[in-house]
């Protein structure tokens, strides 16, 4: 099987990339900019030919060029020679042929790579000790001031840790990098436990900082290396150390999603609770990243639901600008404070409200949120939904501004009501398919311009919900779209209180004035339109 290091060569941006980047990636302009300049010749044909040879081992090529008097320190147009590509493809007897050729041992390629990071990268210690006997540079340093104690740390090669430090004893290769990481981290960070344990049993762990005042149990978090988190927590001494955005171990793992190190975490004695110099805690962090498992995690441990003074939005604002309907509904299930408010003093009624989510407006209008507040503009979620002209919503609020003021003056209690039928969505059932179909007929054929204006007011439809329905205009016969929105929030309050609509509604236009009108309805009933007695089911 050929050799990763073989195919990140011939790939010209593969290999230097995974050594650059910390998940083994450039990007795809860093990857376009490289591949562009390798193929932008530099070499000689015989130059090019030999390096090829060298990278898939072809000695009976190399010892012809070499007759050649072929340049075998010829760099290409990234400064590698035929021994970067040697060692990269861990070819022990091209690299043997080089070197007794006197082939130069630590030309750097333009990332600052020699043959001996090389080594150390993929771990091939016959090789690495070929290319010291030939007197490589064993401290050499890459761009990133990375030498190959660094590397090796990298990729778990351990075989070559352990000569370095034990036969070598070059324990001044224990060094920080640009980044502020000496070998431990990295070896944390890349996730290898094997590396972790060997770096603590040679006495290389630290509990030291990086630039960003990461530790190595922050980073084996962040990417969610759950063993090297369980190798490290035994001998961790403040497991709720920041860094400098103020966020611990546990923080990062839950922002990374990653729910095994967050459990060890948490068992081990972090603070749930802790908020970082953001003033978001991990409840927010996994909102907002949609971990949703994570959210059920958290509530289940008890985390502090209470939005703080200092914090912009509650986790359940959130969750609702993200659109997640899972998180809404566990974090309402939860308790979370449905009427907290951000700093516009909206609502998550309000949020939702001006974002126009339907689903999410069913859930807090069923759980029994203030309809009453108003935000900084002196605006309620019902004045909001109207601005934003999201006419379904605007009479999903109606419907429960007026189911509410109906179970006050009924004295009725939540009990009253099957939570499982209450609904304030636009009603689609068969069940009231009739009644719904003369409700349009009275809307659209009967009620003239403003009547149905007098026929809300005689129903108690305060001036605000008539405003607001009236917000949504489409045109001179707007009225009669109106009142058929007026007509079907009557209707959804007539089912909720159990009662039968054709009845309620034949009495009420009598009462209201529209005589004419209800002896109309009752002479299309007596004709054969039966209209039968509805319930929502």
């Amino acid at each position: 099987m050929e050799p990763p290091w073989s195919r990140a060569f011939q790939g010209l941006s593969g290999f230097v990339g995974q050594l650059r980047s910390p998940k083994g990636s450039q990007g795809p302009r860093a990857a376009a900019e490289e591949e562009e300049e390798a193929h932008a010749e530099t070499l000689l044909p015989d130059e090019k030919e030999f390096q090829h040879a060298a990278k898939t081992n072809n000695l009976d090529t190399m010892e012809r060029l070499f007759k050649k008097k072929v340049n075998i320190n010829a760099v290409n147009v990234l400064k590698r020679t035929a021994l970067h590509f040697a060692v990269a493809g861990n070819h022990i007897s091209a690299v043997d042929f080089l070197l007794h050729h006197k082939a130069r041992v630590d030309i750097a390629d333009k990332h600052g790579l020699t043959p001996v990071h090389l080594a150390a990268w993929s771990g091939n210690l016959d090789i690495m000790l070929i290319l010291i006997k030939a007197g490589a540079d064993q401290k050499a340093k890459n761009q990133e001031r990375r030498n190959a104690l660094h590397l090796a740390a990298q990729n778990n090669s351990v075989r070559i840790v352990d000569y370095f430090i034990q036969d070598l004893h070059l324990l001044d290769l224990n060094t920080r990098d640009e980044k502020g990481r000496k070998p431990f981290l990295l070896a944390a960070e890349k996730g290898h436990a094997e590396m972790v344990n060997e770096l603590i049993s040679l006495n290389l762990s630290t509990s030291e900082k990086d630039n960003d005042g990461n530790t190595a149990l922050h980073l084996a978090a962040k990417n969610g290396h759950h063993e090297v988190v369980e190798v490290l927590l035994p001998q961790w001494e403040e497991i709720n150390e920041f860094n400098e955005d103020g966020e611990t171990p546990f923080y990062l793992a839950v922002a990374g999603g990653h729910e095994k190190c967050a459990d060890l975490l948490l068992e081990a004695g972090s603070d749930i609770n802790i908020l970082n110099k953001h003033n978001t805690n991990v409840l927010h962090i996994a909102t907002q990243n949609g971990h949703t498992p994570l959210v059920t995690y958290l509530i289940s441990k008890n985390i502090n639901l209470e939005t703080q003074p200092q914090q912009k939005n509650s986790p359940l604002h959130l969750a609702i600008i993200k659109n997640n309907l899972p998180v809404v509904n566990s974090l309402i299930d939860a308790c979370h404070d449905i009427n907290s408010v951000d700093q516009r003093h909206q609502t998550p009624l309000h949020l939702a409200a001006d974002l126009g989510n339907v689903e999410v407006i069913e859930m807090l209008l069923r759980a029994g949120c203030d309809l009453n507040i108003v935000d900084k503009q002196g605006k309620t979620a019902l004045a909001v939904a109207s601005r934003s002209n999201h006419a379904l919503i605007v009479d999903m609020i109606i419907k429960a501004e007026r189911y509410h003021t109906w179970k006050q003056e009924n004295c009725h209690s939540d009990g009253n009501l099957p939570n499982n039928i209450l609904s304030f969505k636009q009603d689609h059932s068969l069940q009231t398919k009739q009644i719904r179909s003369s409700l349009w007929n009275l809307a659209y054929n009967q009620l003239k311009m403003r009547e149905w204006t007098k026929l809300a007011q005689f129903w108690k439809f305060t001036d605000a919900q008539i405003k607001a329905i009236e917000e949504q205009w489409t045109g001179k016969k707007s009225y009669k779209e109106h009142g058929h929105r007026m007509l079907l929030i009557w209707l959804h309050g007539v089912l909720m209180a159990g009662q039968n609509p054709i009845k309620y509604l034949y009495e009420d236009l009598v009462r209201a004035g529209f005589q004419q009108l209800a002896e109309k309805m009752r002479s299309e009933s007596n004709a054969g339109t039966e209209l039968r007695k509805c319930t929502v089911s």
